[in-house]
């Protein structure tokens, strides 16, 4: 039975990643310090003999009895809302969590898949995006502190496969959405799904020409699964490139919904992306990966798991652990 270790288990990505090798009848070790996970993302998962679960910050030392086949570094806050609000600990799990993962990896002589970001190309000159582009990033505004730990994070990880032959993976992750997405975590999908249950106007920054492209969950879940068995070490995008602008994604869930609520426009944040859209050309020529699931039936299914959320969670408008990691 192989043994894989997911940081960030109780996230969103790295709770579905958690069912995916428990279903292959992998031997799964979650690891999150719930800083922005919720133990609910796996609690389903514990009365299982294959399960495991160490309440821990990768930033601090690792200790994993036993032998490691792969570990898999989800640990990390993903959205506006998380990373404004805790920045250094953003910027310490992409540094010290991955110093520590990839130290980890070499000790057990383990391959490791190193979760990255489309949000490495920054306010992209180059659309769509593919892995050659060495991104727009502003290192000193406020989305810096996740841009550039996340492009540390790339260095530091073929750093070790370069000079410790450490056997490394690094997927570059665009826009995903489905069910297990937090509501108040401040991107686009869960904001405008949560005002139109909570009654709220729909809010669409800028004047919406922005574009974004949107990957279903599980589509997702089968690229990094077969980017952790290929042989391929270098970055590789995986989302889906069907872009289409915010204003135009906002009208799909005002249809979706079915609210009354009318479409209001405020001032774009400061270095927000104005495209984002993959080239994944690479996904598929080395994985033979491409999306599967149509956008209107991943946003089913995302919408009737929001839908049975508690009235408490649908009005939670901050993480319940945000307030003792902020000091």
């Amino acid at each position: 039975m192989k043994r894989v270790l997911v940081t960030g288990a109780a996230g969103f990505l790295g709770s579905h990643l958690c069912d995916r090798f428990i279903k292959e009848g992998c031997h799964v070790i979650g690891m999150d310090n719930l800083i922005t996970g919720r133990i609910e993302n796996i609690e389903h998962l514990f009365p299982l003999s294959n399960f495991e679960f160490y309440h821990h910050d990768v930033t601090k030392f690792i200790h994993i009895p036993g032998k490691l086949d792969y570990i898999l570094h989800f640990a990390s806050p993903a959205s506006p809302i998380d990373y404004l609000k805790i920045p250094i600990q953003t910027l310490k799990v992409s540094s010290l969590g991955t110093h520590n993962c990839l130290g980890l990896a070499r000790a057990k002589k383990s391959r490791i898949l190193v979760a990255s970001t489309s949000e490495i190309y920054g306010d992209p000159l180059v659309h769509p995006q593919n892995e050659d582009y060495w991104g727009n990033v502003n290192p000193i505004g406020p989305r810096g502190v996740y841009d550039e730990a996340k492009r540390f994070q790339e260095a530091l990880t073929m750093a070790y496969h370069s000079y410790h032959q450490v056997e490394t993976r690094i997927v570059r992750i665009f826009n995903t959405y489905g069910p297990r997405m937090r509501l108040n975590d401040g991107r686009a999908l869960p904001a405008f799904i949560g005002q139109a249950l909570r009654g709220e106007d729909i809010t669409v920054f800028g004047d919406g020409s922005q574009t974004r492209s949107f990957c279903y969950v599980d589509d997702l879940v089968e690229g990094i699964y077969r980017l952790l068995h290929s042989d391929y070490a270098y970055p590789i995008n995986i989302g889906n490139p069907e872009e289409l602008s915010m204003l135009e994604f906002a009208n799909e869930i005002v249809a979706l919904t079915q609210t009354k609520q009318k479409i209001v426009f405020k001032d774009l944040p400061e270095d927000d992306p104005k495209q984002r859209q993959p080239d994944i050309s690479r996904a598929k020529e080395i994985l033979g990966w491409t999306p599967q699931v149509k956008r209107n039936e991943g946003l089913a299914i995302t919408y009737s798991y929001f839908k049975s959320l508690s009235k408490e969670e649908l009005n939670l408008k901050e993480h319940k652990d945000f307030k003792k990691f902020t000091s």
